[in-house]
């Protein structure tokens, strides 16, 4: 599948930019989705990972937007403090709600472990999730960011640091209304799905989860299984995709 090249404004007052990918979805079956994905800590939109998620996604019908952080993009590893990734997070919402051919579509995001993550948190801020609809004390243009998404998707969320399970990430998790997918490999050190499991039970999130048997952190999975990765990613593109369907 052929991506798109894009750039996104990050700080108008800096005149920092992002670039993204686009993947049009297939026009046979088009599901009126765009899904947001942004990238894990240690690579950026351009890895192996990133372009099989978003390419075959875009094939099931899904139009799929990858963007690189701001580290990454200027070629940084240390990845940006929060609220930079954030801000950089929210702009690529506002890019996919802007552009011609998605500005109709409903809107997912997500992403690989900590753009996951940061998704999250964005999503958090909505104010929508307050039962009376009462404005948050946000910023106006971080609740216009996250308001009406149709869902998330975790590719591996970081529920915490490897070997750190009592410092979760998850506090925040509660106050999104939008369904939640997690996909989650059954050997991932950032949290194992009965740690997503018990969280999903604790707040009562609207969440489902998918487990990746055997799988790593990026789902990679012994050869004892007999399946290849690419299988095991065609499964979890399937189990994506039919979860869109039925949530949004």
């Amino acid at each position: 599948m052929e991506a798109k090249k894009l750039t996104i404004r990050v700080n108008e007052r800096e005149r920092k930019s992002v670039t993204a990918l686009l993947y049009p979805a297939a026009k046979r079956g088009r599901a009126g989705v765009t899904v947001l994905l942004g990238h894990g800590a240690g690579a950026n939109q351009m890895s192996d990972f990133m372009r099989t998620l978003a390419g075959g996604l875009a094939a099931r019908g899904l139009d799929a937007m990858t963007f690189n952080f701001l580290y990454t993009e200027q070629g940084r590893r240390l990845p940006d403090p929060k609220g930079r990734l954030e801000s950089c997070f929210r702009a690529a919402i506002e890019a996919a709600r802007r552009h011609q051919k998605l500005k109709a579509n409903r809107l997912v995001i997500g992403g690989k472990s900590m753009g996951g993550r940061i998704a999250s948190q964005v999503a958090a801020m909505d104010d929508l999730a307050l039962p009376d609809g009462r404005a948050s004390d946000t910023r106006a243009s971080d609740r216009r960011a996250s308001a009406k998404l149709a869902g998330l998707v975790f590719l591996g969320y970081p529920l915490h640091a490897p070997g750190k399970p009592e410092q979760l990430r998850a506090e925040h998790l509660k106050e999104i209304r939008a369904p939640m997918l997690f996909v989650q490999g059954s050997r991932d050190v950032f949290g194992r799905p009965e740690e997503i499991r018990a969280v999903i039970k604790k707040f009562r999130l609207p969440a489902t989860l998918y487990v990746v048997e055997g799988g790593d952190h990026s789902f990679k999975v012994p050869k004892k299984t007999g399946l290849t990765q690419q299988q095991v990613y065609e499964t979890v593109m399937d189990e994506i995709a039919g979860w869109l369907q039925a949530a949004t």
